[in-house]
């Protein structure tokens, strides 16, 4: 077969010639800008020398249509060999759709009070979706204690020990740190009034009351949190939690309810660990900035500090750890896509655990201060 040709003997008529293929259209492109059909009436395409036709021949017959038909009143294509003629239409079909699209549309950008609205709905999307996120688990917390059998009790002692245990170096050194930067910024105001001894009721009822309680939830957010959100993430990714219900184990039960048990345990425990570490740290810059002595600390701390001060701080943290394990599990379960998804929900749910965690110290405050505590 000859290549591909065009041929316009008369201003009126264009004569199609070769084979009308992928291989022999390459050097046909000059011959196409050359054809005009501007200031014709009428131009008559003649393809009855058309030796070949494939989807690009096809398609560019079709282009060179759509353009003659801008230039010119009347363009007619005559003579088509009738084998042709099927895969010459389907094409066309095609790009007539196309050719109606004469303009793509382009979105205006959202303005502020659109954007707002936009980031609020779906505030409100995700809010109702972990309500409903944590009526599942209570159901399914209900059932596991009905039928205590159902309990898993392996992975509960796991994350006892990973989310509780092995949590200790870090909660009792910052801690620690905490109960001394208390001690030594209190430490010039008190000395000025002569008020040394009150250091052990500065020490003792911001550790037991606020800091020992929010900071070692704020460290277990960002430590177990985060990794509840990257091991169910990884697992929706790879579709183990999918596999999972279709073998009949509830993932619910396995992967959330271990999870929040172990943290109702070990977050009061990691509490009273910081408010010892904390009041430790307190009194050795005492005795370091202001001259108190331990005996002397401890004697007014246990003044200072009533058994409802000491009380209030531990039960902020069974509050804080069905926060952190809802939050965790919750994102872990949003996660579609790949890896850059783990990711994501593994950086929004410690933002909105720490998030939420101050939110709910904060009305506890409000709580505490209504009811005279």
């Amino acid at each position: 077969m000859s290549a591909a040709a065009i041929d316009q003997a008369t201003p009126g008529t264009l004569t199609l010639s070769g084979a009308w293929t992928g291989r022999e259209i390459g050097g046909i492109s000059a011959q196409l800008e050359a054809v005009n059909g501007a200031g014709q009436p009428k131009l008559l395409l003649d393809g009855a020398g058309i030796e070949g036709l494939d989807t690009a021949g096809a398609w560019l017959l079709q282009k060179l249509l759509i353009r003659l038909r801008t230039e010119s009143t009347d363009v007619e294509l005559r003579g088509l060999p009738p084998a042709f003629a099927n895969l010459f239409d389907a094409v066309g079909q095609h790009l007539g759709h196309l050719a109606e699209v004469t303009e793509i549309p382009v979105e205006a950008p959202d303005t502020r009070l659109v954007s707002v609205g936009r980031h609020a709905a779906a505030a409100f999307e995700q809010g109702l979706a972990m309500l409903s996120f944590v009526g599942e688990y209570s159901i399914a917390f209900a059932g596991s204690l009905a039928h205590p059998a159902r309990f898993r009790w392996r992975p509960i002692l796991y994350n006892i020990r990973s989310a509780g245990f092995d949590a200790l170096p870090i909660v009792g050194l910052l801690s620690f740190l905490l109960g001394i930067v208390v001690a030594y910024q209190g430490a010039d105001q008190l000395r000025q009034y002569g008020a040394n001894i009150f250091v052990a009721d500065l020490v003792g009822l911001s550790m037991l009351r606020e800091f020992a309680p929010l900071m070692t939830a704020i460290i277990i957010a960002g430590r177990s949190g985060s990794a509840y959100a990257a091991q169910i993430g990884t697992m929706a990714v790879t579709e183990e939690i999918d596999a999972m219900r279709t073998i009949g184990i509830a993932p619910l039960e396995l992967l959330v309810l271990p999870k929040i048990i172990a943290l109702l345990i070990t977050l009061p425990l990691l509490t009273v660990f910081a408010d010892v570490l904390g009041v430790f740290g307190g009194m050795i810059m005492a005795k370091a900035q202001l001259g108190v002595g331990y005996s002397e600390f401890f004697e007014r701390f246990v003044k200072a500090v009533s058994v409802t001060a000491y009380l209030i701080g531990i039960c902020k943290a069974p509050v804080f750890a069905v926060i952190i394990a809802t939050v965790g599990c919750f994102q872990g379960f949003r996660t579609k896509g790949g890896a850059d998804s783990v990711g994501r929900q593994t950086t929004r749910s410690v933002v909105q655990a720490t998030f939420m965690v101050i939110v709910a110290d904060a009305l506890f405050s409000v709580a505490f201060s209504a009811l005279d505590l």
